[in-house]
């Protein structure tokens, strides 16, 4: 068994996946946008994830923009049968990189036909809609209009499962009245706990739940105490917040970023990374104590 498979799996729509995979967010050029600045090193991070036993990659036609998916098309086409590509829909790039709102039918439809295009694909394995209500975190409103389009994108077969990010637990629960979600994807770690509650209500329902920004993303995470264990486990802080977060609750699958290959292979061995009870107490209380994320 090699060390990634050591996270165990979770299944995300029909598929079973090992909870640690990939975020190729950071492939992209700074702030997500524009082209890498080694293209050759980002081809090689793909590979290498791939080759570890990576079978989950989450991207986004809006990351560059179009600039991610070309990668994973270039780095990984014809791609291996058990390789999950998980994208996302509901936001556009400006001239200047902003992130802006894009939940109109001509956008959202247009969306799935560009990861279509740039991923090579015929379907898309999982859709999850991004709700920009407000750009820097989740913000109460009805998603019916935008889910109802994607749902019918849906049935018209160009996409086979959908899923959630950037929501509350009340438009997750709206959601799921309207079809079935795969997957809610939302920021949280260590630090950043308001879905506690509902981490475990997806656990419960069989629903995956894939957190972003495992160290604070563009605010990484500062903590002492986060410091300190690492120290004492002889790993890196981002290798120990991983490993809580898989410890957390079995439907959480991971897709920690990088655009180094050191990386990749040092976030990839946290799946072997065991902290002991007493370490995850303190680690448990980090976000109490005010860490900031």
């Amino acid at each position: 068994m090699t060390s990634i498979h050591q996270a165990g799996t979770f299944r995300l729509g029909s598929r079973r996946m090992t909870r640690l995979g990939y975020g190729a967010m950071q492939l992209a050029g700074p702030g997500v946008f524009g082209p890498p600045r080694d293209h050759d090193a980002a081809l090689a991070v793909l590979r290498e994830a791939v080759a570890s036993g990576v079978d989950h990659i989450d991207t986004s036609d809006f990351y560059g923009p179009h600039v991610t998916n070309q990668l994973i098309r270039e780095a990984l086409a014809p791609y291996p049968a058990n390789l999950t590509l998980v994208t996302k829909v509901g936001a556009r790039r400006d001239g200047t990189g902003a992130w802006l709102p894009a939940f109109s039918r001509e956008e959202l439809t247009r969306a799935v036909h560009d990861n279509l295009r740039h991923l090579g694909l015929e379907v898309l394995e999982v859709v999850n809609l991004r709700i920009m209500f407000d750009v820097h975190g989740p913000a109460e409103g009805s998603i019916e209009a935008p889910l109802t389009v994607l749902a019918e994108l849906q049935r018209q077969g160009l996409v086979r499962h959908i899923g959630l990010s950037n929501v509350t637990p009340a438009q997750v629960a709206e959601g799921r009245r309207l079809c079935d979600i795969a997957c809610v994807q939302n920021h949280y770690n260590l630090a950043h706990r308001g879905d506690d509650a509902l981490i475990d209500d997806l656990a419960r329902a069989g629903i995956p739940y894939v957190p972003f920004f495992p160290l604070g993303g563009f605010s990484p995470l500062q903590s002492s105490a986060l410091s300190e264990v690492a120290g004492r486990l002889g790993a890196t802080p981002m290798q120990v917040a991983l490993a809580w977060l898989l410890r957390r609750s079995p439907n959480i699958l991971l897709i920690p970023g990088t655009s180094s290959v050191a990386h990749l292979r040092e976030n990839l061995a946290a799946a072997s990374l065991v902290l002991p009870d007493g370490t995850v107490a303190v680690l448990d209380r980090i976000a109490a104590e005010g860490a900031t994320a």
